[in-house]
């Protein structure tokens, strides 16, 4: 059926033979036997011919500078690219040429599990076996065979560069274009496999199809199933979809920042720690966290940390924590592209909590609404009163000048001393910095302490005494308290810059300390 579909598809045996003959003979009984013969130049000559077989042979006499089409390894590497699937028999030599099936034009059930292995590794050119596969066969809006395979792991991880659309374009078992573009988009380049449509128009070259509307046509067809695959399977199998997350999850984000037509549909399918995540199941998905969102509560929270470890020991995560609010915990550099480009989900903001203060989210505000102002069993607690918090927020300025922008006391805090507020995210700021546009100064912060804290309490009073060395100590103190708040944040651009201070703090603490003797 194949045949014919091409144009002049014959005619290009002129782009390396001199001359070609076409000898045929019918079936029929009694038939005579033809030659047909022609330099392509633009004219032909038929005549009979005696001692002519039935059936048809064609004989090239080749260019002298096409000789390398008449090695066998070159004829089997061309008939294995483009006709290594044709249903019927081709032999080179005495020996067939096509022994691998065509498996996607067979029913699911047709196929063990051993011919798909043999099958995945023939088309990717890999050793190993396929994490998860996909046969697919569907009659409208286009006539599409189809057989997708992913694999265990990929190859730019390794920095082995970007890889190449693992997706070759068949039409009725014929090679259209192998790694085909634009069949896929760019994020699913790990995918391998093959794709069969028959409802696809050709040209010559039969490398390209002419109709760049059934293109986009079928590359939207398969994007959509391909997309309901992933969700099956991570319905079916969880352990094995995490597994799929941890190894390609970083394609599905790049889908989120470059897919406009899809982002929504593969933040679906991506997958987070979280703050309150089960210990068999460590990941979840978005629809997850909004379904255990509290009563009210007003955003999607998250907070980017290079570890959950980390991440929970964040001072940003403490008043999430004491409220009971969970919290996503992203842990790769494009996740905050990923939040950047979602924005919302499910009609929620997604707010990293580093920029908000969780006192204001509807379910601390719920709360607090009910209980109204009755508190029980109300612990009195040291603290700052305004005017020491003006005072230590004033030395705090003289203290960092040109480093700090506005200073204030916080009521988000409970374990840490203080935390940066208002700044830019620290995976924004590295990027800029590997691009280029990281220009000037380090930009001012704006720094909110803890005024319930024991060390800024007797930092309070330090800064006020009369002892110059006791006021230096607070300066350090001040210095410090600043840096570790900019490391919170992940935005310390180089940490050897404060290991003088920190020895200069040491020093003061075991200054009391009474020297070792020699006899101990």
């Amino acid at each position: 059926r194949i045949i014919g579909q091409f144009g002049v598809g014959f005619y290009s045996v002129f782009m390396v033979a001199k001359s070609v003959r076409v000898y045929s003979r019918s079936a029929k009984k009694g038939a005579k036997g033809y030659i047909w013969e022609s330099d392509g130049s633009g004219t032909f000559k038929i005549s009979e011919c005696e001692g002519v077989e039935k059936g048809t042979k064609i004989v090239l006499d080749v260019k002298d500078t096409e000789l390398s089409f008449c090695t066998p390894q070159v004829v089997e590497r061309v008939l294995k690219k483009y006709s290594n699937f044709v249903s019927y028999e081709i032999n080179l030599n005495g020996g067939k040429v096509n022994t691998v099936e065509a498996l996607w034009m067979k029913g699911k059930d047709e196929i063990s599990n051993e011919e798909h292995i043999d099958f995945y590794k023939f088309i990717s050119g890999a050793y190993d076996s396929p994490m998860i596969r996909l046969h697919y066969a569907v009659d409208a809006p286009l006539t599409v065979r189809a057989l997708l395979y992913i694999p265990q792991s990929h190859t730019e991880k390794y920095g082995g560069g970007r890889m190449e659309s693992g997706v070759g374009l068949y039409c009725r078992r014929v090679l259209i274009q192998s790694k085909a573009k634009g069949l896929l988009p760019e994020w699913l380049r790990f995918v391998k496999g093959v794709i069969d449509c028959e409802s696809i128009p050709l040209n010559i070259s039969r490398e390209h199809t002419q109709d760049g509307a059934m293109m986009r046509r079928l590359a939207s067809v398969m994007t959509k199933r391909i997309l309901r695959w992933f969700e099956e399977e991570a319905k079916r199998d969880r352990t094995k979809y995490e597994r799929f997350i941890k190894e390609f999850g970083p394609f599905l984000k790049e889908g989120v920042c470059t897919d406009q037509v899809h982002k929504m549909d593969i933040a679906k399918l991506l997958r987070f720690e979280t703050t309150k995540a089960d210990v068999d199941y460590p990941f979840i998905s978005l629809d997850e966290y909004r379904d255990r969102m509290q009563p009210n509560q007003t955003h999607i929270y998250y907070l980017t940390a290079p570890s959950k470890d980390m991440a929970l020991q964040s001072p940003y995560y403490e008043q999430y924590k004491d409220h009971g609010i969970e919290v996503l915990v992203l842990t790769e550099p494009i996740d905050d592209f990923v939040m950047q480009h979602l924005d919302t989900y499910a009609k929620h903001k997604l707010q990293n909590i580093e920029m908000f203060d969780a006192s204001h989210d509807g379910s601390v505000q719920h709360k607090k609404k009910l209980e109204g102002d009755k508190k029980d069993n109300v612990s009195i607690e040291k603290q700052l009163n305004e005017t020491q918090v003006k005072a230590l927020g004033d030395f705090f300025c003289k203290r960092l000048v040109g480093r700090v922008g506005v200073v204030k006391a916080t009521e988000r805090l409970r374990d840490s001393p203080a935390v940066l507020a208002d700044h830019e995210a620290a995976q924004m700021r590295k990027i800029y910095k590997v691009t280029g546009q990281l220009q000037g100064p380090p930009p001012k912060y704006n720094l909110h302490f803890n005024p319930k804290h024991d060390v800024i309490r007797k930092m309070y009073t330090l800064s006020q005494s009369t002892n110059n060395e006791e006021v230096e100590t607070a300066g350090l103190l001040a210095e410090q308290i600043f840096d570790n708040a900019i490391i919170a944040a992940g935005l310390l651009e180089d940490p050897r810059s404060i290991v003088t201070r920190l020895n200069s703090i040491m020093s003061k603490m075991v200054q009391n300390v009474s020297e070792p003797t020699n006899d101990k």
